[in-house]
Parts: structure tokens; sequence; C-alpha cells
């Protein structure tokens, strides 16, 4: 099964190449400047535009329930065929956000603390965006249960940037 893989942008290009990914999930406050890596077409790069906030700041993008279900949707349109590699500034909070998200929609049946705990063994500076986490518990129906299991896991070790991982989710 193609695994989900998780980076900063400064390590896209490397992670894309060295996984074998096919697609790429893009969260930035601005994606202007990411040329999309070498062998991802267009339509297998999802760019979500929002700053990594939780409450409404002037100047910047508060991340909204469009840009999860842009998510969900990109994830189950994906045919697993090859990797994913999804992607922030840093690596810590916006993409590994999307990707509990993500290990969340491919495997609906998976504890959302078991997912938490495997998230934060696979990336010690992984602290997950809890807008982004409070908005796809809300439209997955998951009661609560993902924003508990982020908080039960509380914030990552300090980093500037994230080392790249891979998130198990079967």
């Amino acid at each position: 099964m193609p695994k989900l893989h998780v980076c900063s942008l400064s390590r896209l290009e490397e992670t894309v190449k060295n996984t074998g990914a096919r697609h790429v999930v893009t969260l930035l406050s601005d994606s202007s400047g990411v040329i999309r890596p070498e062998g991802i077409r267009e339509e297998q790069h999802l760019r979500l535009i929002a700053s990594d906030i939780t409450e409404p700041l002037d100047g910047h993008i508060l991340p909204g329930t469009a840009h999860v279900e842009k998510l969900i949707g990109f994830v189950k349109a994906w045919d697993r065929q090859a990797p994913l590699v999804i992607h922030c500034w840093a690596g810590i909070s916006r993409s590994t956000a999307a990707a509990y998200i993500a290990a969340s929609v491919l495997n609906p049946s998976l504890d959302e603390e078991d997912l938490a705990t495997r998230l934060r063994a696979a990336a010690p500076s992984a602290t997950p965006n809890p807008r982004l986490i409070a908005l796809a518990d809300s439209l997955l129906n998951r009661d609560g249960r993902m924003k508990k299991a982020i908080a039960a896991i509380g914030r990552g070790a300090d980093a500037f940037e994230g080392t790249p991982f891979e998130l198990v989710y079967d």
C-alpha cells in the first residue's frame, strides 16, 4: 500500500524523488513560488492556500471548511499507485494535520488516538494545526475524537524544520 509522506518545502523535491510519489499536497500561505516537482502532473498537485493560524488575523488566510473539503476530495481520488507527499513550509503544523486527516480518510476504522500516537512516533516535532483538525473532525463526523487525540499528544519537540517522515495508516 503506498504511503503518506510529510516534509517541509525545502525537502519537497528530494522527498518526491526518494519516495517515487506521484501526488503532492501543498499547504502554504502563498504557493506561487512553489515549482511542481518533476514527475507530478498539475492535476496530481493540490495547492491549498492558508496560513498556519487558528484564529482570524489581518493579512492572513484562515484555514476553512473549503480547504479541508478539497483535501478530503483529493485524498479520496488518489489512486494509491504511488506515494503521496504532503508538505507545508516547515513540515510541522499544516502538513502534519493534513497527513493525519488523510490517514483518517484512507482508513476510517483506525482509532484516532492510535493514529495520533503513530504520528507522534513518526514525527517528534509534529504539532498539527488544531483548526484543520477541528474542521476535519466535524466534516468526518468524528464527534471530537480527532481533536481530543491530537490534543493528547500535545505540542511536538521544538524545531525550525521537521524531518521528512512516513505516516503508516494501515
